[in-house]
């Protein structure tokens, strides 16, 4: 019984049926072969510079989303700049926590404590509360830009905070590290709760300092102010458009790290960790990092709720908004960059655009009993994607050669170039082996047993599938 290939049946017409280029397999033929496959097939092969043409109308068709107000998108009961802003800060720690979970597959329960430096520390440099402002006249932070000036040592002060909470736990593994990192956020938000004469306890501070730009007769304390609240350009747009940049910045940065030796790492960390560390990747260097860049990303965050709210209370810290991060993750695809931002724009969107409703396509509603159990429809939600998609909505496709792009892109040119000459030759493959057929056909002649060979006179090769199986 012949392994070997068959020739290709000839057509109707008499031509030989054409057949895929080597190492591919027909799109029909794919168990995944659908119109996503084909998306990302065409985006991958298109060179980078093209990718920014595409990319960059993307980015600024989403900051004129606010001010579109398309009928389909825009909140009844709430103002649909500021859930805008809010799905602006939400995707930013999104993204940061990818970095940890996604990325280096850390479980961390406790990123909300991240968030809660960041925005903790903005307050305590900038609100006339705290007996450490620095902000007006007299000060080192100037009034105007005390909120900018604050950002850097929000970013510094939670990093460092990451790496001295990842020092010692990180050499911890799966839920004993998850126990760890819900116990960091809990004592952060016990922390700002307690220490009344600096963080003003359960009262907050008040008065936080944020970007004073665009400063009119009309709005005097400028465009970032809650005064801002009436208009198409609301201070809600605006801090919208301020997280829009931050958000494309990580982006770059993150995902410059996913296509460079640490991003491979922390792949190789997350798929086997032992097996990583067998290999020589310095695991615990690597996770290490990990942890201190989704905390800087979680401190940005932080300072963009603090300078947009000007008004910090440690409720607004618990573990319900850290396992609210963890969903829009897990939601939208763990380690895929674009997946958790949109996994963050259904966890801010869904409950906000079910607010004030009264009917839904001519259905009457109670839209905010609705909103109210929002919980109850992620968790829902999360059950239902790990039974039948538990990658995510967009999932992760890693690319772990160094340069694998432009190896993708050469194999993609040279099947478009070997296509062509498929149906010329018989159907035979370009690039591929003549194979022997039991009739001696397209091949060559099929040996026979004892006669000579390649691997000498007198031996013999059989191709029967208990020999090849042996």
């Amino acid at each position: 019984m012949s392994t070997s290939t068959p020739a290709p049946q000839p057509s109707s017409s008499g031509a030989p049926t054409s057949m895929p280029p080597a190492g591919r397999v027909a799109t029909k033929d794919r168990p995944h072969g659908g119109v996503g496959d084909r998306l990302r097939l065409w985006w991958d092969a298109l060179p980078r510079p093209t990718q920014w043409l595409v990319g960059v109308p993307f980015v600024l068709f989403m900051a004129l989303v606010p001010i579109l107000n398309i009928p389909v998108l825009t909140t009844v009961g709430t103002n649909f700049g500021g859930v805008m802003a809010q799905f602006g800060m939400i995707a930013l720690i999104a993204i940061g926590l990818n970095v940890v979970v996604g990325q280096a597959g850390l479980l961390d329960l406790g990123y909300v404590g991240f968030y809660a430096i960041g925005a903790y520390t903005v307050a305590i440099l900038t609100s006339p509360d705290s007996p450490w402002n620095q902000a007006g006249e007299g000060h080192w932070l100037g009034r105007e830009w005390a909120w900018l000036a604050a950002l850097p040592v929000a970013i510094a002060i939670t990093s460092l905070s990451g790496l001295i909470l990842g020092s010692p736990t990180l050499r911890l593994r799966g839920d004993y590290l998850a126990i760890v990192t819900l116990g960091f956020g809990e004592i952060v938000r016990l922390l700002a709760d307690n220490l009344d004469e600096l963080t003003g306890g359960g009262q907050g501070l008040r008065g936080v300092a944020y970007p004073r730009l665009g400063v009119t007769e009309d709005l005097p304390n400028g465009v970032f102010s809650a005064g801002n609240a009436a208009g198409t350009l609301n201070s809600g747009v605006w801090w919208y458009w301020l997280s829009l940049v931050f958000i494309v910045i990580s982006l770059l940065f993150v995902g410059n790290l996913e296509r460079s030796r640490v991003g491979r790492a922390w792949v190789a960390i997350r798929e086997d960790e032992d097996a990583a560390e067998i290999m020589g990747v310095p695991t615990f260097r690597f996770k290490l990092w990990a942890f201190v860049i989704g905390a800087s990303i979680g401190g940005v965050a932080g300072a963009l709720y603090a300078g947009q709210v000007q008004f910090v209370i440690p409720t607004n810290f618990n573990v319900i908004n850290s396992v609210l991060f963890l969903c829009a993750v897990v939601l939208g695809g763990q380690g895929n960059k674009l997946g958790v931002i949109l996994g963050a724009f259904i966890i801010v969107y869904v409950p906000n655009f079910f607010l004030g409703r009264t009917e839904l396509f001519g259905i009457p509603i109670n839209g905010n009993e609705i909103a109210s159990y929002r919980y109850l429809f992620f968790g829902l939600a999360l059950v239902v994607l790990m039974i039948f998609r538990p990658q995510g909505l967009i999932p992760v496709r890693q690319k772990l050669l160094t340069y694998g792009r432009e190896l993708y892109v050469a194999a993609r040119r040279s099947a478009h170039v070997v296509a062509p000459r498929g149906g010329s030759d018989g159907g035979a493959r370009p690039g591929t082996p003549a194979v022997a057929t039991a009739s001696g056909g397209a091949g060559g002649a099929a040996p026979v047993a004892g006669g000579p060979t390649a691997d000498g006179p007198g031996t013999a090769r059989s191709t029967t599938n208990e020999e090849e199986t042996r």
